[in-house]
């Protein structure tokens, strides 16, 4: 499904067929029970929200991604999650035949959303330590003007 495009969540599971439909469903349905959480369809696929985003559900061909913005922090819940990337991401590659049970996805939501609510958005969180990186820089060395368009 890269690079399709839907508006709504529930055209973008109608157009899954077999395991990936299966797992995506149940995973879904799994993820709607915390209530707090906003579904819609961002970057191409499901993304859950509460604070900014939680969770996502993206299937690919060989592959459905269960991605957690914070998901390092869950790694005790989940033990298949890989880290990768920022915002303290952390995705669950599940793939034909893979099954994980729902009581576990839905651990999952609710402990993610529980650290949106507290930390709050993740991605704000980043612009802040990126900003914070920018200021720690060494300074430009000094004695140089910068040219603003004119010789004196």
């Amino acid at each position: 499904m890269k690079g399709s495009r839907f508006d709504r969540p529930d055209d973008y599971v109608a157009a899954l067929d077999g395991w990936r439909r299966e797992l995506v469903e149940l995973l879904r349905k799994a993820v709607r029970g915390e209530s707090r959480l906003d579904e819609a369809i961002r970057w191409g696929h499901l993304v859950y929200s509460f604070e900014g985003p939680v969770l996502l559900i993206r299937a690919e061909e060989e592959r459905v991604l269960f991605g957690f913005w914070r998901g390092r922090h869950l790694l005790e819940i989940e033990p298949r999650l890989v880290p990768s990337g920022k915002y303290e991401m952390a995705t669950v590659q599940l793939r034909e035949g893979d099954s994980i049970k729902a009581t576990v996805a839905r651990r999952l939501a609710r402990e993610a959303t529980v650290l949106n609510a507290r930390l709050g958005d993740p991605t704000n969180a980043a612009k802040a330590g990126a900003k914070a990186g920018v200021r720690s820089r060494k300074p430009a060395p000094r004695g140089r003007r910068a040219s603003r368009g004119r010789r004196e």
